[in-house]
């Protein structure tokens, strides 16, 4: 039994054709082709041709392929140093550390509106300068230490004053209360037999408490009120315009000296109140600023909670001539 074929075919081999291996030009051999794999030989020695044809042609003349020696200075600054805004070459760094160029930033020609002077209300006509223990002066060295959202407000109420309600630590308390529940601060004014001011910016109403209360936005403060030397004399004294009374007087305007004694951030005792004292600041048994109920008397001493100083000149125990109570964003 035998079979046909045509012309166009070929016998079966069972051996495996040998790629690596390739007749000579006249063996006459017939060679096994494969379409795919010719076609993946071609392109990948093209490919591969083509690449080092490309690496070798781009490569810049007179630069040798060298990786550079970081040994020389000299030369690696010199390669990378560019020019800044202003022409001046800068380094860009040893051992390819980028070091940005200085930039001169100019500041931004939008300010925010200057605030509006402050406003204190709330006293009464009958109650002299002398007793008014709040001054604008002082009220402005306050307002830069308020929190934000209050140093906008540039109105002051005035909700307690011994001069005007009397000497009664529970009148201050019922007159604070009318504030209860409202996102306000209070400014706490008292007033030496010295002359001696200062107090304490409390951020909670104060109310009888039997535990200590407030945030770190409480502080306490100090001002003295110091006149200047009037104007030396001159010829031309008398003709001087817009001081007429200060020299009538012989006092030029009076300056403020105004110390801040922050929130330390070594406890939290912040404010106590109950119906004998009212107290801000403490530690180590001392207190900041301490008053009785009777406002008469009153204690300063250094304590943890701001890291004050005494506050009277009087020493730690004083004697209290007058005491406010302002009241912020009513």
């Amino acid at each position: 039994m035998s079979f046909s074929t045509t012309h166009n075919s070929r016998p079966f081999s069972s051996r495996a054709p040998d790629y690596d291996s390739s007749p000579g030009p006249s063996s006459g051999a017939v060679t096994p082709t494969n379409t795919q794999s010719s076609t993946f030989l071609s392109s990948s020695v093209s490919s591969l041709w083509g690449g080092l044809v490309r690496r070798f042609s781009s490569e810049t003349p007179g630069i040798s392929s060298t990786p550079p020696s970081y040994s020389s200075r000299s030369s690696f600054h010199h390669a990378r140093t560019f020019p800044d805004s202003e022409g001046h070459m800068y380094s860009g760094g040893m051992e390819g550390i980028y070091t940005p160029p200085h930039s001169h930033r100019k500041s931004s020609p939008i300010r925010p509106p200057p605030l509006e002077p402050l406003q204190l209300k709330g006293f009464s006509e009958d109650t002299g300068s002398d007793a008014r223990l709040l001054t604008p002066g002082i009220a402005e060295e306050i307002r830069t230490l308020v929190p934000a959202r209050l140093s906008l407000v540039d109105e002051w109420n005035l909700v307690y004053s011994l001069e005007q309600d009397g000497a009664s630590l529970a009148t201050l308390y019922d007159k604070c209360a009318a504030y209860s529940g409202k996102r306000v601060g209070y400014v706490l004014v008292v007033k030496d037999l010295e002359g001696g001011i200062f107090g304490a910016y409390l951020s909670d109403m104060p109310h009888p408490y039997p535990k200590y209360f407030g945030t770190g936005e409480c502080f306490l403060w100090r001002a003295s009120v110091l006149a200047s030397l009037p104007p030396p004399p001159s010829e031309d004294t008398e003709h001087l315009t817009g001081r007429t009374s200060t020299i009538a007087s012989g006092l030029a305007s009076p300056s403020i000296r105004f110390k801040a004694f922050p929130y330390s951030g070594v406890n939290e005792y912040y404010m106590l109140c109950e119906a004998h004292f009212l107290s801000v600041g403490a530690g180590d048994g001392k207190y900041g600023l301490w008053l009785d109920d009777s406002l008469a008397k009153g204690i300063s001493s250094t304590c943890q909670t701001f890291g004050n100083e005494r506050l009277s000149d009087e020493g730690e125990k004083f004697g209290v001539l007058g005491v406010e109570v302002w009241v912020i964003g009513a």
